[in-house]
């Protein structure tokens, strides 16, 4: 049964990655760098000043921080303890594919895609009363996790787990920070 997934997912990449051309390699390689996205982390942090006094907007911003290294690290102990080797390193699938990045460390499951996917779905939680158009945001991790697929470094599969377990982990947190604005109620006053 693995073996018949890790067939479909290796089909599903190839075919994938194969729908990628020339003309958008650049833009692909550009979603896919993190420091490309600050702008967006600079308004998501103004975003909780706007939305909150500052004592709970801190606190939104701690555990939005604290949820981000808490994935990363768990990606991090995942991709070492399973230790697939990314597409781009398969030898069987080295002429059959695009490869536009060369990273050689583990692919099982994808940072990119638990990182940008646990800081949406938790933003998202904190602000969606705030901001109606907050779901919007979705729309980075979406193209973050794709890009991934397109320069040639993660399955499918990858980016599925990745994406599934950053929002796991954003609901986690975000009930976390529930809990701590629940018993510092009445010690601060929270809006």
């Amino acid at each position: 049964m693995w073996e018949q997934l890790a067939q479909w997912d290796r089909d599903a990449f190839v075919f994938l990655n194969n729908l990628g051309v020339e003309d958008y390699d650049a833009f692909w390689i550009f979603i896919t760098i993190p420091r490309h996205w600050i702008p967006l982390y600079i308004i998501i942090l103004v975003l909780f000043f706007l939305a909150f006094q500052w004592r709970k907007a801190l606190t939104g911003v701690l555990f939005l921080l604290l949820d981000l290294f808490a994935t990363v690290g768990l990606t991090n102990l995942v991709k070492v303890y399973v230790a697939r080797l990314r597409p781009s390193n398969q030898p069987l699938l080295k002429d059959l594919i695009r490869v536009l990045q060369e990273p050689h460390n583990f692919s099982f499951f994808s940072g990119h895609a638990a990182s940008s996917f646990t800081v949406t779905t938790f933003v998202v939680l904190v602000l969606r009363r705030r901001f109606k158009w907050i779901y919007a945001l979705y729309i980075w991790p979406v193209l973050f996790a794709l890009s991934r697929i397109f320069v040639g470094v993660h399955y499918p599969g990858d980016v599925l787990v990745g994406a599934g377990v950053g929002v796991l982990m954003a609901i986690l947190f975000y009930w976390l920070f529930k809990q701590v604005l629940g018993r510092y109620e009445s010690i601060y006053t929270f809006n």
